[in-house]
């Protein structure tokens, strides 16, 4: 965080309760939230993928050779789909911290800020 500049220390020592920055927009939240892209997931299973290419390059794209490694990157993909239907459910049940910007919305929508300060 940036330090505050000389003017604005001098303010907070000459008047404490006074704030240093106003605001240039009201201070209440809008009755809608942006719709923005949720955000991919990182890559799995990379390394299991190109130690199974590599091999199959080694062995001439022959499937009997490469038994061992095609079966960790499908046990690993596998593995993966399901940490993913897990993320899933947990986001379905509000169990992941955050709510997607839709049910956001709805829920600002149904309780919405008054316009004016009173």
């Amino acid at each position: 965080m940036a330090t505050p500049s000389l003017r604005g220390r001098l303010v907070r020592l000459a008047n404490p309760r006074k704030p240093i920055l106003k605001p240039n927009k009201p201070l209440i939240l809008a009755n809608r939230v942006g719709s923005r892209r949720r955000e991919k997931g990182e890559a799995t299973c990379i390394t299991e993928m190109s130690v199974m290419m590599a091999c199959w390059k080694q062995n001439e794209f022959r499937d009997e050779a490469c038994s061992k490694e095609i079966k960790d990157f499908f046990d690993c993909s596998f593995k993966a789909q399901e940490a993913g239907k897990m993320r899933l459910i947990q986001e379905s049940l509000g169990q992941s911290g955050s709510l997607p910007p839709s049910k956001m919305t709805k829920l600002l929508q149904r309780f919405p800020n008054k316009s004016h300060l009173s």
